[in-house]
């Protein structure tokens, strides 16, 4: 029963109608940052997927290359007469043939009306400097071959590539093109006849670097990628894990411990090409290593990966609970066999995680390997830690900085192999936390 002496205007002015206002705002206001929050989310998803469709965009024409058949003819005196008792020419003998004049013959004889000097060089810039390679790979594979005509498909250059994937504008004005009308001409001359095709661009993942876009591949790169991360993993694994287990169990307290503690942290947050530089004065000028070696890349790289693998190691030690530790020791195991036997099994999914989350961050780094001089062209594929070699991001910075069109694509296509094995490295990291991971 309510009171009609009370006056509506008190209640409205008393402390439940203001507590209700109250959380009314307080309510608007939460609804506002979940908005807020969501459209972060939103327009975070759209950038990345923007960024990510501009790199597929421009990459996925770069697992594909233009192939020109060729009917080669192998006339035996291209290769010398065989010595005394040899049925075919020795092997220098086939290595040193001239196999780029027989390319270009076969093209040339596709076009019996192309007589003028200039005119015949234009047509055989059609084809790759690596058709000849190829060629020759064939020969020196089997030497029966010579004295037969053979049927090859071998690689056009970079701009019968663009050409064919609509990157060269037909249309455009001949001063603005990298092909000539000429060229464009007999390109659809030699497409109409059935002798252009697109295959699978195996060498991009087979070979090194090149001068020539269309012969440039990847595997040297990934290969000196691989070296300098098993010499960082080999490096900070175990220095890390180790660092992480003695200041978490058995340095004791004081200023000294805080001060390495900081600087650890600090570590942690320098620029990366601080390490390189660090890498430059002691590594190469001081020590006299290798140039451009995975040796000393990974060097770099480990100095720069130890702080995250001692930071991941404290954090996943430290949250191994006391008890497992006072049961130990109430058993009579003594320190080190708690901490082996016990602590450190319990702790290692989390110092894993760790470890590939920095070395993923290391597989991605440039910066310091750019200061010790894994900048440098490389060709051959690395054999070893102290052969010259590149890394899979300077690769791509090494294309990125090319004026050719085709390596364009080629940087694009090298980025998402980069950036599938940054994912894969991440996700192993999230299957060994769920699949290792205890809740106390």
């Amino acid at each position: 029963m309510t009171d009609a002496s009370i006056d509506p205007s008190s209640v409205r002015s008393g402390p439940l109608y203001k507590g209700t206002a109250q959380s009314r705002k307080r309510y608007a206001a939460e609804r506002r940052f979940r908005l807020y929050g969501l459209i972060a989310v939103i327009f975070a998803l759209t950038a990345l997927v923007v960024l990510l469709g501009s790199i597929v965009s421009r990459g996925y024409s770069a697992f594909t290359q233009t192939y020109l058949t060729l009917e080669v003819t192998l006339d035996p005196g291209e290769f010398g007469a065989p010595q005394p008792n040899q049925a075919a020419p020795d092997q220098a003998t086939l290595l040193g043939a001239n196999y780029g004049g027989i390319v270009k013959r076969a093209i040339r004889v596709q076009f019996p009306d192309v007589t003028a000097r200039r005119d015949k060089r234009s047509l055989t810039d059609l084809l790759s400097p690596g058709a000849a390679d190829q060629l020759r790979d064939l020969v020196v594979a089997d030497p029966s071959l010579i004295g037969k005509t053979v049927t090859v498909d071998v690689p056009m250059s970079d701009d019968a590539d663009m050409l064919r994937k609509g990157f060269i504008d037909r249309t455009a004005q001949a001063s603005s093109r990298r092909l000539d009308d000429k060229q464009i001409d007999w390109y659809d001359r030699l497409d109409k006849a059935g002798k252009i095709e697109s295959k699978f661009n195996i060498p991009f993942f087979t070979t090194g670097d090149s001068r020539e876009p269309e012969l440039a591949g990847i595997w040297g790169a990934v290969v000196g990628s691989f070296l300098t991360l098993i010499v960082t993993l080999v490096l900070a694994f175990p220095l890390g894990v180790s660092t992480a287990i003695y200041l978490e169990e058995f340095a004791p307290k004081n200023r000294w411990t805080d001060l390495i503690e900081v600087n650890i942290n600090n570590l942690a947050a320098v620029p990366s090409i601080v390490f390189g530089l660090l890498g430059l004065a002691v590594f190469l000028n001081v020590a006299g290593l290798p140039r451009s070696a995975p040796l000393v890349g990974g060097m770099v790289l480990a100095l720069m990966t130890l702080p995250t693998v001692i930071i991941a190691g404290r954090a996943a030690i430290q949250a191994v609970p006391p008890s497992i530790r006072e049961a130990a020791l109430g058993v009579g195991a003594s320190k080190m066999q708690t901490v082996m036997n016990h602590v450190l099994p319990l702790a290692m999914p989390g110092i894993l995680t760790g470890t590939i989350i920095g070395m993923a961050r290391a597989l991605g780094e440039t910066a310091p390997l750019l200061m010790i001089g894994m900048v440098a062209f490389i060709v051959d594929i690395p054999g070893g830690f102290n052969d010259p070699a590149t890394v899979l991001p300077v690769q791509i910075y090494l294309w990125a900085d090319s004026p050719e069109r085709a390596f364009l694509e080629k940087t694009s296509a090298a980025t998402m192999v980069l950036l599938a094995f940054l994912v894969i490295m991440n996700a192993l990291a999230v299957l060994l936390r769920k699949k290792f991971e205890r809740r106390w």
